[in-house]
């Protein structure tokens, strides 16, 4: 496992500088277009370009289900992530439609159903196990599934570095993830449970009290804190997809990819690959803020401005596959908009 903590892509400072001059000499007055300008400025460092490119993106999600659900932590039964995994095939599902729309190239990476599926078109086969084990009574991965998660999460982003893409969006499927991502940042963060666990697909509030017991019972169980071997801490409680999207994060800034992060599920395994990487963060995007309440504590532990505020929790990778278009809109922007010198308009 050495490759996780082999050095990121270095930001490069002298792109950073010639961005920032530029953005200078953009007819309009300066800071007038807000984050789009640190947008573009940021995705310059990344990139290593005074003009940094957004026009090929891949968007892969991730599917993997989650041994906490014989806990009752759902609203809804296992079996919808495969099912979900068919619809991503059909095409049918809102990140489907999100990504069609900003013209990125779509990949489902099966970590781990309960069960094995199908071939299914635009499905990779990566199926580890029947899903993780319930870390309510024991850890949720041993160390050769969290191992082989990492490393499904790095091959996906290598073939995406492969095909040209320059930003990297991970999305995730998994019935109980919410669960999982709440005990994880739990931990990484030092809060307490009632301050993390959410409704996910939609509990109500005996369900959500229940949740919150659950994941309680599970934390004193495990003995966790935040200065935990992070590798301890994602194998007592994490899941595979959720393992595979910090593995992708941690190769995608290796390979000098932006990376666009969702929403919960996605923040805290950036939270988890920051830990291991802490300045990973430098080339995180956050897509927006989650209706999950305790998403915006996730962000702040990360210095992430989240750049749309929608009230959605969807998942799938949803919410980042709509935010593409900001990234999109900054460089064109950045790369073509005329100068005070070129459009003869007078400066300050």
């Amino acid at each position: 496992m050495s490759w996780l903590t082999a050095p990121l892509h270095p930001l490069n400072s002298q792109a950073r500088a010639a961005a920032q001059a530029r953005q200078g000499t953009l007819t309009k007055p300066a800071g007038s277009l807000g984050m789009l300008e640190e947008i573009a400025i940021r995705m310059a460092a990344v990139q290593g370009l005074e003009i940094p490119k957004a026009d090929k993106s891949q968007v892969v999600v991730f599917a993997a289900d989650h041994g906490i659900c014989a806990q009752g932590v759902s609203a809804f039964p296992q079996v919808v992530t495969a099912e979900m995994v068919r619809n991503f095939s059909r095409g049918g599902a809102a990140v489907c439609v999100l990504s069609r729309q900003q013209g990125a190239a779509l990949e489902v990476v099966n970590v781990g159903t309960v069960s094995a599926l199908e071939n299914l078109p635009g499905v990779v086969d990566a199926r580890i196990s029947n899903g993780s084990a319930d870390f309510s009574q024991g850890p949720a991965l041993s160390a050769p599934q969290l191992a082989a998660a990492l490393q499904v999460g790095k091959e996906a982003a290598e073939r995406a570095a492969a095909k040209g893409a320059q930003i990297f969006v991970a999305g995730e499927m998994g019935i109980g993830n919410t669960s999982s991502a709440a005990a994880l940042a739990c931990v990484l963060l030092n809060c307490p449970v009632a301050e993390m666990a959410g409704r996910g697909t939609g509990l109500n509030d005996a369900g959500l009290q229940h949740k919150i017991h659950v994941l309680e019972n599970a934390l004193k169980l495990h003995q966790l804190h935040a200065a935990s071997e992070p590798m301890a801490i994602m194998q007592a409680l994490g899941g595979l997809e959720i393992a595979a999207i910090a593995g992708a994060y941690i190769r995608a800034a290796q390979l000098g990819l932006v990376v666009l992060v969702d929403g919960f599920i996605t923040t805290a395994a950036a939270l988890w690959a920051n830990a291991v990487q802490p300045q990973l963060k430098e080339y995180l995007f956050f897509a927006h803020q989650s209706a999950e309440g305790a998403h915006g504590k996730m962000l702040s532990a990360l210095n992430g401005r989240p750049l749309l505020q929608l009230d959605m929790r969807l998942g799938e990778g949803s919410g980042a596959a709509l935010a593409l278009s900001i990234l999109q809109n900054a460089c064109a922007l950045h790369a073509d908009m005329a100068t005070f010198a070129s459009a003869g308009v007078s400066e300050q």
